[in-house]
């Protein structure tokens, strides 16, 4: 099972729209797919028109009082489930904190998902914080939109110096252009000049559109109404590059 985190410092950057988007590509393909949404918001959940709400709460979860398949739930669509979020998740920090190795914690808690799932899809808050670690230490990539303005790579620049001085070498950083305004000269500029700099970064820009703002009215991914849109187009080809990046091959 591969466990991959669309994850950011900052918020509002088009995290949970490639979650979910990435993952309905990823069960479409017929890989057996979980989205675990971790972000107390619950947008993710939302999109798959699914309560957000959890029995026992992050407690249950976290001291392993619950079990993760009992509380998955089925999407629309086939091979993709979802773990919901929960308002509890806002404390999820200071319930890891009461555990032993709490950073390992999540992985811990994953291990036995393996037998269900060839891929799980992780949505996180918009933090730096424990849960932000214990996501590091559990998945084998990042997946972090990024926008192109100055105050995004800086944020780019903080993760990575985050990841050398936790010496998390197998942790995958992907990089990807999220909401490209290619009218901005600023965009233009940052889409062109930083892929040589960060080898890392993924090819495909996912552009500023307003189907993906439709997300939310539809409760669906692009794939379910608007499939020959551009940013729809872009999300497949990002799906393929994280796929050829990570040795996910077909099942």
């Amino acid at each position: 099972m591969k466990v991959l985190a669309s994850y950011n410092i900052k918020g509002g950057v088009g995290k949970t729209a490639a979650a979910v988007n990435l993952a309905w590509l990823s069960a479409r393909g017929g890989h057996r797919t979980l989205v675990w949404d971790l972000d107390p918001q619950g947008a993710a959940t939302y999109y798959f028109r699914v309560k957000a709400k959890v029995k026992g709460g992050g407690r249950g979860l976290v001291s392993g009082r619950r079990a993760l398949d009992d509380l998955i739930k089925a999407t629309d669509f086939a091979n993709l489930d979802l773990l919901p979020a929960d308002f509890s998740y806002r404390s999820l920090d200071l319930l890891l904190e009461q555990e032993k190795k709490p950073t390992r914690r999540l992985r811990k808690i994953l291990k036995p998902l393996a037998e269900h799932y060839d891929v799980l899809l992780l949505d996180c808050p918009p933090s730096i914080s424990l849960v932000s670690e214990a996501v590091f230490f559990a998945a084998d990539a990042l997946l972090v939109p990024v926008i192109p303005t100055t105050l995004s790579l800086r944020t780019l620049d903080q993760l990575f110096d985050f990841r050398a001085r936790q010496q998390l070498d197998d942790l995958a950083i992907l990089p990807f252009f999220s909401m490209v305004d290619r009218r901005k000269g600023l965009h233009r500029e940052i889409v062109e000049q930083l892929p040589a700099q960060r080898v890392e970064m993924l090819k495909t820009p996912i552009p500023y559109a307003s189907e993906v703002e439709r997300m939310g009215l539809e409760k669906a991914p692009l794939g379910r109404f608007a499939a020959r849109c551009g940013a729809a187009a872009a999300f497949e080809s990002l799906w393929d590059e994280v796929a050829a990046r990570l040795n996910i091959g077909n099942p």
